[in-house]
């Protein structure tokens, strides 16, 4: 339960008729459970410059049966039924549909309607079938439809005795399910909208939109037969393929996607559980698991600022391996200086322009020679016999709460710092798309990305696009990839657990060659986050253009000492 979720069940019983009287079209989502609830309510998606999400919830008979073992069919008694609606209603401050069933007599429909309009339900929804119904979607089940007189009377009853204006009741129903057709559909809508009705959903197994098409169709006549319209809903879990766009443009007000998410969690708890079983432990199962934090954070076991340091600047860490030697140069390479100053100087400056004071630099080549102030040194004696993925991990316990990396030969522009902190993926490799537009003039060995979708054309600096790496490394095709990892990363913390254990695994087990390189000793960062990658986590992108610079040889220096 998340505390940020409250409202009064006076606002939140009247904001469903708001919606639907100021937009005139709304998406609803099933849930089932506090925790789906927390999902339904806060999941969004940003496409291009409009945001996305649910308006509303449905608490569906079908998953909330079937989420406590049991077949749709009216068996859950009410007192059941009210605490999982009771669980959606503390979890989340959207409008509630419930989903009714039948309704049951019309005595117990009067207390139900009073108890859900009490409770701050906005809507309920009662198929015109009789008691006890079988689930509309079953196939060979038998479908027996209410007499739409007596099912009429139970809606006059149930619009008696409820005291809020704001309170609907609509009336599903059946006769495509139960093979009555159209015209007994439009009958029965008529009859139910005389009687008082909110609203009509329209409910269809086929595969496809035909059937609700035609009704929507006829109900736009028979409404201006009446004179007056009440919305239109429906429930697109057969014919899925028809878009919101097309059913609005068809006279349809509401979109309900009925069981979604327990569909969705029955999937991937069956997938789950067979894959602890075929692997006889937990380990490979863990792409699969949303991580526990996750889960606290959600429920609002986390304090509302949350303890992750990747907000809270000046707690973040910073890792910088320096270890290792380049034949190029006579010094370490952190230590080179470019107009007068070393390059880990300037590393530490731009991270304390960006609030960040806790940074460990690994070192180990000429380690004497690391005097800089201002960092916390770790020594790396093993530089000759490893890589720099070896070095990383000298300075596990500075990966605690989440670090970035850093390479230690490269220049940065803090705005790329202060962008990547504030993300909100587990890794995140920062990127830069310029790549793309002079890759044929490169003659270097670059760390190179290949991503599900492709770089934008516009050169600007951009914010964490959603964009997943599929392949890095420095043996892909120049001209298949999109970026160039610059040489700095974001671990969350359950980046960093993620990472931990798997390179615990494999420093254990893996044996031969890994990746691009000869073997596990000598692995680089990125054969490592490749590896991240086939053991089924995302890694995700910071899209950049330029703002960075990487010391490569003696014209690098040069050109360094240009741009500073």
């Amino acid at each position: 339960m998340s505390l940020k979720n409250r409202i009064a069940p006076e606002k939140r019983r009247g904001s469903l008729k708001k919606l639907l009287e100021g937009r005139g079209f709304i998406r609803v989502i099933e849930a089932h459970s506090g925790l789906s609830a927390i999902v339904a309510n806060n999941i969004k998606e940003q496409i291009g410059n409009e945001i996305f999400e649910f308006d509303a919830i449905w608490e569906s008979s079908l998953t909330d049966s079937a989420a406590k073992g049991y077949p749709d069919a009216e068996i859950i008694g009410p007192e059941s039924r009210y605490e999982t609606i009771r669980q959606i209603l503390n979890c989340s401050h959207k409008p509630l549909i419930v989903d009714g069933d039948t309704g049951g007599e019309a005595t117990n429909f009067e207390y139900f309607i009073r108890t859900l309009e009490d409770m701050g339900v906005s809507m309920v929804i009662i198929e015109d079938k009789k008691f006890p119904k079988r689930n509309s979607l079953e196939p060979g089940s038998k479908q027996t439809q209410e007499d739409p007189d007596i099912f009429a009377v139970k809606i006059e009853r149930g619009k008696k005795v409820q005291l809020s204006q704001d309170f609907m009741i609509v009336a599903r129903i059946e006769s495509f399910i139960s093979g009555l057709g159209l015209e007994d559909a439009l009958f029965r809508a008529k009859k139910y909208l005389q009687a008082g009705v909110d609203g009509i959903l329209i409910h269809s197994k086929i595969d496809t939109p035909v059937e609700i098409l035609k009704f929507a169709k006829e109900y736009q006549t028979l409404s201006k037969e009446l004179g007056f319209r009440k919305p239109l809903i429906c429930v697109p879990t057969t014919y899925n393929t028809i878009t919101e766009r097309e059913l609005k443009e068809a006279g349809f007000n509401v979109v309900i996607y009925a069981n979604h998410l327990l569909r969705s969690a029955h999937k991937i708890m069956k997938e789950t559980a067979s894959n602890i079983l075929k692997n006889q432990r937990g380990f490979e199962a863990e792409s699969l698991c949303s991580p526990v934090k996750a889960i606290f954070k959600d429920v609002g076991f986390l304090e509302v600022k949350e303890k992750d340091m990747r907000y809270v600047k000046g707690k973040i860490n910073v890792i910088i391996p320096a270890a290792g030697e380049d034949p190029a140069f006579s010094l370490p390479k952190s230590l080179i200086e470019i107009s007068g100053k070393p390059i880990l100087q300037r590393q530490i400056e731009a991270l304390n322009a960006c609030g960040i004071k806790d940074i460990t630099v690994i070192k180990g080549y000429k380690k004497e020679l690391f005097n800089i102030e201002g960092v916390k040194y770790v020594d790396n004696n093993e530089y000759d016999k490893t890589h720099i993925l070896h070095s990383l991990f000298k300075a596990e316990e500075d990966m605690v709460n989440g670090f970035i990396y850093i390479n230690s030969d490269i220049i940065f522009n803090q705005q790329i710092i202060n962008r990547l902190i504030s993300s909100k993926r587990d890794i995140v490799l920062v990127v830069d798309n310029s790549y793309a537009y002079h890759k044929h003039d490169i003659d270097k060995k670059l760390d190179l990305v290949l991503t599900k979708n492709k770089p934008s054309s516009e050169r600007r600096i951009v914010n964490l696009k959603e964009n997943e790496v599929v392949r890095i490394g420095k043996n892909i095709d120049k001209d298949m990839a999109n970026y160039e990892f610059i040489g700095i990363a974001y671990f969350s913390e359950n980046g960093a657990d993620i990472i931990k254990k798997l390179f615990y695994e494999l420093k254990n087990n893996h044996r031969g060659p890994f990746q691009e390189s000869h073997s596990f000793e000598q692995a680089s960062f990125t054969d490592f986050i490749q590896e991240v990658i086939d053991s089924g986590f995302k890694v995700n992108i910071l899209d950049t253009h330029k703002g960075w610079l990487e010391i490569h040889d003696q014209n690098d220096i040069e050109i360094a000492k240009e741009v500073l």
